[in-house]
Protein backbone atom coordinates (compact mmCIF):
# COMPACT_ATOMS: atom_id res chain seq x y z
CA UNK A 1 0.00 0.00 0.00
CA UNK A 2 1.82 3.20 -1.17
CA UNK A 3 1.40 6.14 1.17
CA UNK A 4 0.65 9.62 0.37
CA UNK A 5 3.10 12.53 1.21
CA UNK A 6 0.01 14.97 1.28
CA UNK A 7 -2.14 12.88 3.04
CA UNK A 8 0.26 12.10 6.04
CA UNK A 9 1.23 15.92 6.50
CA UNK A 10 -2.90 16.36 6.63
CA UNK A 11 -3.13 13.82 8.99
CA UNK A 12 -0.47 14.99 11.21
CA UNK A 13 -2.28 18.43 10.89
CA UNK A 14 -5.44 16.71 12.14
CA UNK A 15 -4.05 15.20 15.16
CA UNK A 16 -1.98 17.61 16.19
CA UNK A 17 -4.28 20.76 16.06
CA UNK A 18 -7.78 19.25 15.97
CA UNK A 19 -7.31 17.05 18.94
CA UNK A 20 -5.22 19.77 20.50
CA UNK A 21 -9.39 21.63 20.59
CA UNK A 22 -11.09 18.87 21.79
CA UNK A 23 -9.65 19.61 25.29
CA UNK A 24 -11.76 22.37 25.05
CA UNK A 25 -14.65 20.80 23.92
CA UNK A 26 -14.88 17.94 25.89
CA UNK A 27 -14.45 20.39 29.32
CA UNK A 28 -17.20 22.48 27.74
CA UNK A 29 -19.63 19.80 27.11
CA UNK A 30 -18.89 17.34 30.16
CA UNK A 31 -20.07 20.61 32.50
CA UNK A 32 -23.23 20.15 31.02
CA UNK A 33 -23.85 15.92 29.86
CA UNK A 34 -22.38 13.32 32.04
CA UNK A 35 -19.22 12.09 30.55
CA UNK A 36 -19.47 8.39 29.46
CA UNK A 37 -22.97 9.25 28.61
CA UNK A 38 -21.80 12.63 26.26
CA UNK A 39 -18.51 10.41 24.68
CA UNK A 40 -21.11 7.35 24.24
CA UNK A 41 -22.64 9.92 21.99
CA UNK A 42 -20.43 11.52 20.57
CA UNK A 43 -18.70 7.97 19.96
CA UNK A 44 -21.90 6.61 18.70
CA UNK A 45 -23.13 9.56 15.75
CA UNK A 46 -19.52 9.47 14.94
CA UNK A 47 -19.77 5.89 13.77
CA UNK A 48 -22.87 5.92 12.37
CA UNK A 49 -22.09 9.00 9.80
CA UNK A 50 -19.33 7.14 8.93
CA UNK A 51 -20.88 4.28 7.64
CA UNK A 52 -24.01 6.38 6.35
CA UNK A 53 -20.98 8.58 4.15
CA UNK A 54 -19.56 4.63 3.47
CA UNK A 55 -22.68 3.65 2.28
CA UNK A 56 -23.10 6.85 -0.10
CA UNK A 57 -19.47 5.96 -1.48
CA UNK A 58 -20.32 2.38 -2.02
CA UNK A 59 -17.69 1.70 0.13
CA UNK A 60 -17.77 -2.27 1.42
CA UNK A 61 -18.55 -2.55 5.20
CA UNK A 62 -18.14 -5.97 5.64
CA UNK A 63 -15.66 -7.36 8.01
CA UNK A 64 -14.39 -10.98 9.19
CA UNK A 65 -14.59 -12.31 12.63
CA UNK A 66 -10.68 -11.60 13.20
CA UNK A 67 -11.18 -7.87 12.00
CA UNK A 68 -14.29 -7.10 14.19
CA UNK A 69 -12.57 -8.78 17.45
CA UNK A 70 -9.80 -6.63 16.79
CA UNK A 71 -12.01 -3.33 16.21
CA UNK A 72 -14.07 -3.92 19.40
CA UNK A 73 -10.34 -4.28 21.63
CA UNK A 74 -9.08 -0.93 19.98
CA UNK A 75 -12.49 0.81 20.72
CA UNK A 76 -12.32 0.09 24.52
CA UNK A 77 -8.84 0.90 24.54
CA UNK A 78 -9.23 4.10 22.47
CA UNK A 79 -12.42 4.40 23.11
CA UNK A 80 -13.91 3.30 25.79
CA UNK A 81 -11.21 3.54 28.10
CA UNK A 82 -8.95 6.10 26.60
CA UNK A 83 -11.14 8.70 26.04
CA UNK A 84 -14.13 8.46 28.25
CA UNK A 85 -12.62 7.78 31.76
CA UNK A 86 -10.01 11.13 30.35
CA UNK A 87 -13.39 13.14 29.31
CA UNK A 88 -14.53 12.05 33.24
CA UNK A 89 -11.79 13.09 34.92
CA UNK A 90 -11.85 16.68 33.34
CA UNK A 91 -14.47 17.31 35.68
CA UNK A 92 -11.60 17.53 38.54
CA UNK A 93 -8.79 18.97 36.35
CA UNK A 94 -8.52 21.60 34.08
CA UNK A 95 -8.17 20.63 30.31
CA UNK A 96 -4.36 22.45 29.87
CA UNK A 97 -3.28 20.35 33.21
CA UNK A 98 -5.26 17.09 31.52
CA UNK A 99 -3.45 17.86 28.26
CA UNK A 100 -0.21 18.04 29.80
CA UNK A 101 -0.71 14.35 31.54
CA UNK A 102 -1.76 13.35 27.82
CA UNK A 103 1.90 14.54 27.07
CA UNK A 104 3.48 11.94 28.52
CA UNK A 105 2.21 9.28 25.81
CA UNK A 106 4.93 8.96 23.96
CA UNK A 107 7.22 8.30 26.93
CA UNK A 108 5.25 5.57 27.51
CA UNK A 109 4.88 3.99 24.04
CA UNK A 110 8.78 4.15 24.24
CA UNK A 111 9.12 2.27 27.21
CA UNK A 112 6.41 -0.06 25.95
CA UNK A 113 7.84 -1.34 23.09
CA UNK A 114 10.62 -2.13 25.03
CA UNK A 115 8.61 -4.29 27.00
CA UNK A 116 6.30 -5.83 24.59
CA UNK A 117 8.28 -5.80 21.41
CA UNK A 118 12.15 -6.03 23.20
CA UNK A 119 13.03 -2.65 21.05
CA UNK A 120 16.21 -1.23 22.33
CA UNK A 121 15.97 2.20 23.97
CA UNK A 122 18.62 4.21 22.94
CA UNK A 123 20.45 6.47 24.93
CA UNK A 124 19.21 9.86 23.39
CA UNK A 125 15.85 8.53 24.36
CA UNK A 126 16.59 7.25 28.02
CA UNK A 127 17.44 11.05 28.13
CA UNK A 128 14.12 12.10 26.96
CA UNK A 129 11.84 10.17 29.27
CA UNK A 130 14.54 11.18 32.19
CA UNK A 131 13.46 14.80 30.95
CA UNK A 132 9.23 13.74 30.69
CA UNK A 133 9.11 12.48 34.49
CA UNK A 134 10.86 15.73 36.06
CA UNK A 135 8.45 17.50 33.52
CA UNK A 136 5.38 15.36 34.65
CA UNK A 137 6.53 15.75 38.09
CA UNK A 138 6.94 19.39 38.32
CA UNK A 139 3.34 19.91 36.48
CA UNK A 140 1.66 17.59 38.82
CA UNK A 141 3.48 18.60 42.34
CA UNK A 142 1.81 22.42 41.96
CA UNK A 143 -0.37 23.33 44.41
CA UNK A 144 -3.11 24.31 41.30
CA UNK A 145 -3.22 20.69 40.82
CA UNK A 146 -4.09 18.62 43.77
CA UNK A 147 -6.23 21.99 45.51
CA UNK A 148 -9.55 21.17 43.83
CA UNK A 149 -11.67 18.37 45.44
CA UNK A 150 -11.00 14.95 43.79
CA UNK A 151 -8.65 16.11 41.65
CA UNK A 152 -5.67 13.71 43.01
CA UNK A 153 -8.22 10.41 41.64
CA UNK A 154 -8.93 12.58 38.56
CA UNK A 155 -4.97 12.71 37.39
CA UNK A 156 -4.59 8.97 38.50
CA UNK A 157 -7.21 8.23 36.33
CA UNK A 158 -6.06 10.17 33.24
CA UNK A 159 -2.62 8.48 33.58
CA UNK A 160 -4.18 5.50 32.73
CA UNK A 161 -5.71 6.58 29.92
CA UNK A 162 -2.92 7.70 28.44
CA UNK A 163 -1.34 4.27 29.49
CA UNK A 164 -4.65 2.67 27.63
CA UNK A 165 -4.18 4.98 24.51
CA UNK A 166 -0.35 4.13 24.04
CA UNK A 167 -1.40 0.38 24.65
CA UNK A 168 -4.00 0.71 21.59
CA UNK A 169 -1.99 2.96 19.31
CA UNK A 170 1.09 -0.27 19.85
CA UNK A 171 -2.01 -2.91 18.99
CA UNK A 172 -3.38 -1.01 16.18
CA UNK A 173 -0.06 -0.84 14.36
CA UNK A 174 0.30 -4.99 13.81
CA UNK A 175 -3.47 -5.90 14.20
CA UNK A 176 -5.61 -6.89 11.05
CA UNK A 177 -7.95 -4.35 11.03
CA UNK A 178 -10.62 -3.21 7.78
CA UNK A 179 -8.72 -2.31 5.12
CA UNK A 180 -10.34 0.66 4.95
CA UNK A 181 -8.97 2.94 7.52
CA UNK A 182 -12.37 5.26 7.28
CA UNK A 183 -14.66 1.81 7.97
CA UNK A 184 -12.11 0.96 10.70
CA UNK A 185 -12.56 3.86 12.59
CA UNK A 186 -16.38 3.45 11.88
CA UNK A 187 -16.54 0.26 13.72
CA UNK A 188 -13.67 1.47 16.50
CA UNK A 189 -16.32 4.09 17.03
CA UNK A 190 -19.49 1.86 17.11
CA UNK A 191 -18.45 -0.52 19.50
CA UNK A 192 -16.60 1.57 21.86
CA UNK A 193 -19.22 4.03 21.89
CA UNK A 194 -21.83 1.45 23.39
CA UNK A 195 -19.58 0.13 25.64
CA UNK A 196 -19.53 3.50 26.80
CA UNK A 197 -23.53 3.80 26.49
CA UNK A 198 -23.74 0.25 28.59
CA UNK A 199 -20.92 1.82 31.38
CA UNK A 200 -22.57 5.09 31.81
CA UNK A 201 -26.54 2.66 32.34
CA UNK A 202 -24.12 0.46 34.99
CA UNK A 203 -22.65 3.32 36.80
CA UNK A 204 -26.34 5.05 37.23
CA UNK A 205 -25.19 8.56 34.90
CA UNK A 206 -27.66 10.99 34.80
CA UNK A 207 -29.13 10.52 30.96
CA UNK A 208 -29.49 14.48 30.31
CA UNK A 209 -32.34 15.20 27.60
CA UNK A 210 -31.08 16.76 24.61
CA UNK A 211 -34.09 19.72 24.91
CA UNK A 212 -32.13 20.60 28.23
CA UNK A 213 -29.11 20.88 26.59
CA UNK A 214 -26.89 24.19 26.62
CA UNK A 215 -26.20 26.24 22.97
CA UNK A 216 -22.45 25.58 24.00
CA UNK A 217 -22.67 21.56 24.42
CA UNK A 218 -24.04 21.15 21.05
CA UNK A 219 -21.68 23.61 19.22
CA UNK A 220 -19.09 21.87 21.26
CA UNK A 221 -20.48 17.69 20.50
CA UNK A 222 -20.87 18.75 17.04
CA UNK A 223 -17.32 19.75 16.57
CA UNK A 224 -15.80 16.48 18.47
CA UNK A 225 -18.17 14.09 16.39
CA UNK A 226 -17.65 15.65 13.06
CA UNK A 227 -13.51 16.56 13.86
CA UNK A 228 -12.82 15.11 16.32
CA UNK A 229 -14.03 11.97 16.07
CA UNK A 230 -14.42 11.68 12.20
CA UNK A 231 -11.55 13.67 10.56
CA UNK A 232 -8.82 13.40 13.41
CA UNK A 233 -9.13 9.66 14.59
CA UNK A 234 -9.35 8.60 10.96
CA UNK A 235 -6.37 10.43 9.85
CA UNK A 236 -4.93 8.83 13.15
CA UNK A 237 -5.45 4.90 12.30
CA UNK A 238 -4.12 5.96 8.86
CA UNK A 239 -0.55 7.34 10.05
CA UNK A 240 -0.75 3.95 12.38
CA UNK A 241 -0.08 1.70 9.53
CA UNK A 242 2.64 4.27 7.71
CA UNK A 243 4.75 5.97 10.50
CA UNK A 244 6.19 4.64 13.31
CA UNK A 245 4.03 4.58 16.50
CA UNK A 246 6.56 6.43 18.47
CA UNK A 247 5.77 9.71 16.12
CA UNK A 248 2.62 9.11 15.78
CA UNK A 249 2.24 9.16 19.50
CA UNK A 250 4.67 12.98 19.43
CA UNK A 251 1.15 14.66 18.58
CA UNK A 252 0.47 14.02 22.15
CA UNK A 253 3.46 17.34 23.01
CA UNK A 254 1.32 19.47 20.50
CA UNK A 255 -1.85 18.95 21.64
CA UNK A 256 -1.22 20.19 24.98
CA UNK A 257 -0.42 23.67 23.55
CA UNK A 258 -3.23 24.27 22.12
CA UNK A 259 -5.29 22.79 24.64
CA UNK A 260 -3.46 25.47 27.35
CA UNK A 261 -3.99 28.59 24.94
CA UNK A 262 -7.52 27.49 24.64
CA UNK A 263 -8.38 26.76 28.06
CA UNK A 264 -6.91 29.90 28.81
CA UNK A 265 -8.55 32.18 26.08
CA UNK A 266 -11.69 30.72 26.47
CA UNK A 267 -12.13 28.86 29.61
CA UNK A 268 -10.05 31.71 31.88
CA UNK A 269 -7.97 28.72 33.57
CA UNK A 270 -4.41 29.81 35.20
CA UNK A 271 -1.04 28.73 33.29
CA UNK A 272 0.92 29.15 35.88
CA UNK A 273 4.86 29.78 35.30
CA UNK A 274 4.93 26.06 36.52
CA UNK A 275 3.43 24.23 33.88
CA UNK A 276 5.14 26.77 30.83
CA UNK A 277 8.42 25.42 32.75
CA UNK A 278 7.25 21.84 33.06
CA UNK A 279 5.36 21.98 29.25
CA UNK A 280 9.42 23.00 27.96
CA UNK A 281 10.48 19.67 30.30
CA UNK A 282 8.52 17.84 28.40
CA UNK A 283 9.27 19.17 24.96
CA UNK A 284 12.94 18.70 25.42
CA UNK A 285 12.20 15.40 25.77
CA UNK A 286 10.11 14.35 22.92
CA UNK A 287 12.94 16.16 20.54
CA UNK A 288 15.96 13.96 22.54
CA UNK A 289 12.82 11.01 21.84
CA UNK A 290 12.67 11.48 18.22
CA UNK A 291 16.40 13.37 16.93
CA UNK A 292 17.80 9.77 15.42
CA UNK A 293 14.67 8.34 14.19
CA UNK A 294 13.35 8.29 11.32
CA UNK A 295 9.79 7.55 10.62
CA UNK A 296 9.34 4.18 8.22
CA UNK A 297 6.12 2.96 6.56
CA UNK A 298 4.53 0.34 8.23
CA UNK A 299 3.14 -2.45 6.12
CA UNK A 300 -0.24 -3.21 6.70
CA UNK A 301 -1.14 -6.81 7.78
CA UNK A 302 -4.46 -7.78 6.64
Amino acid sequence: MKKNIYLIILAFFAIYFIWGSTYLMNKIAVADISPLFLASIRFIIAGVLIFIMAKILKQDLSITKKQLLNCILAGFLFMAYGNGVFVWALKYVDSGFAALMASTQPLMVLVLMRLIDGKRIQFTSVIGVTLGLIGIYLLISQDEMTSHEHSAIGLIMIFTCVLSWSLGSIFVSKATLPKNFFISSGYQMITGGFILLISSLLIGEEWKPPTLWKDSTYISLGLLIVFGGIVAFTAFNYLLKFISTEKVATSAYVNPVIAMFLGWYVLDEQITAQSIIAACILFLGVYFINSKKVAKPRISRR
